[in-house]
């Protein structure tokens, strides 16, 4: 056997591939064009540090969170910031520069229908035996409020993942909300096969209805009684995108692979994805596999995959009139890739194209919102981040 060959056989082993399975499984965004659209690109305000989540509160301004717990209101029309109080209890870092931790004040989602703003963030829990000083361990937390006079007035937590965690990675977690019903994803914290004990948090999608009650028809009450109650899909490793497709009326989620294996895959009841049997391509950071195959029958099938990795992070579908041309189709912004994507679905919700929209303009670009216009407004993960508005 050639030296070629050997190394082939080793390429393969590295990437978890079972024997059959071809690349042309997977995408490559690197080889996507261009798109041929027009677009203007300018910068509407400056100074955020590590902005993670951007919506809007109405036609005009914009609600703005950074990891380290600020919260801004941005006027769109003036680029006019100011900063919104509140006393939601997140970490900010855990032993080093918040530059290298994932955890902090994370999503907000704001709900037309009621109101309240839904919040995501590593939640702190105090240690009342060292004067209150943070403890170690940490969870994914979600809760409401509503925002009066430049501050986030009555917060009801409405979750606390657990187990609770000692690392600072992987906490999720975006919010989309359907009919009173809340879709949001827990990240398995780098715990790995945790993802795989519905009996914990950790590595699921989770639903619950707007007000903190558990629906149900969720898995637990169709048969999964070693359910946690809020648990509606395991197997996931970091999902950091969630959205509502307008065709089917169904939640998407994107998810973090490791070393490759990124992707979107539809929230379905019950389903498991297979973290960390299965790493959908990709492999540990080491460069050795994870599993003895990138899919397994038993496990559900992302709509999509991307190796090299992209760090996939939040994801829309596009509605508006700035873009007609992009109607309906999901736009995906990544960290690593500092790319913007769209994916062109046709009328029968399928995927028929992908393209880069612009790319290595605003860096790790972290999330968008899409305004009643249909600009995209962008943040991007830096300790000098802007608000970028992308319109016609």
């Amino acid at each position: 056997m050639n030296k070629k060959n050997i190394l082939s056989i080793i390429s393969l082993s590295a990437i978890g591939l079972s024997s059959g399975y071809s690349d042309e499984n997977f995408s490559n965004y690197h080889k996507y064009n261009l798109t041929k659209t027009e677009f203007k690109l300018e910068r509407v305000a400056e100074d955020l540090y590590y902005p993670w989540a951007v919506t809007f509160t109405d036609d005009n301004n914009l609600v703005v969170t950074e990891k380290n717990g600020r919260i801004y209101q941005v006027n769109t029309q003036t680029g006019r910031k100011h900063q919104i109080k509140h006393n939601i209890q997140h970490i900010g870092y855990d032993g080093g520069s918040i530059a290298y931790s994932q955890g902090g004040l994370l999503d907000a989602y704001f709900n037309n229908a009621d109101g309240y703003i839904y919040f995501t963030y590593s939640h702190d829990f105090k240690d009342l035996s060292l004067d209150n000083k943070p403890s170690k361990a940490s969870s994914t937390a979600i809760a409401r409020g509503k925002l009066v006079n430049d501050e986030v007035k009555g917060l009801e937590i409405l979750l606390i993942a657990e187990p609770r965690q000692q690392t600072n990675k992987h906490f999720g977690s975006r919010i989309a909300i359907k009919n009173e019903m809340l879709y949001a994803g827990f990240g398995e914290r780098d715990m790995g096969m945790i993802a795989q004990d519905p009996k914990a948090h950790p590595g699921s999608i989770i639903r619950i209805k707007t007000n903190g009650e558990i629906p149900n028809d969720n898995p637990k009450f169709k048969g999964m009684i070693d359910w946690l109650p809020e648990i509606y899909l395991i197997g996931v490793r970091n999902p950091q995108g969630m959205t509502i497709s307008p065709h089917d009326g169904e939640a998407y989620f994107s998810s973090h692979g490791p070393r490759g294996g990124d992707h979107i895959a539809k929230v379905k009841a019950g389903s498991n994805y297979g973290w960390k049997d299965i790493a959908w391509g990709g492999t540990e950071y080491s460069g050795f596999s994870i599993g003895n195959a990138s899919f397994k029958d038993e496990y559900e099938i992302p709509v999509k995959t991307w190796v090299p990795s992209m760090a996939i992070s939040s994801i829309q579908f596009y509605k508006g009139e700035a873009f007609p041309e992009w109607q309906g189709d999901l736009i995906i912004c990544s960290l690593n890739g500092q790319t913007l994507i769209r994916l062109d679905y046709d009328d029968d919700g399928k995927i028929v194209g992908e393209e880069i929209i612009f790319k290595d303009k605003i860096g790790r670009i972290r999330d968008f919102d899409i305004d009643v216009r249909g600009n995209i407004y962008l943040v991007s993960d830096s300790p000098n981040s802007s608000l970028w508005k992308l319109s016609k």
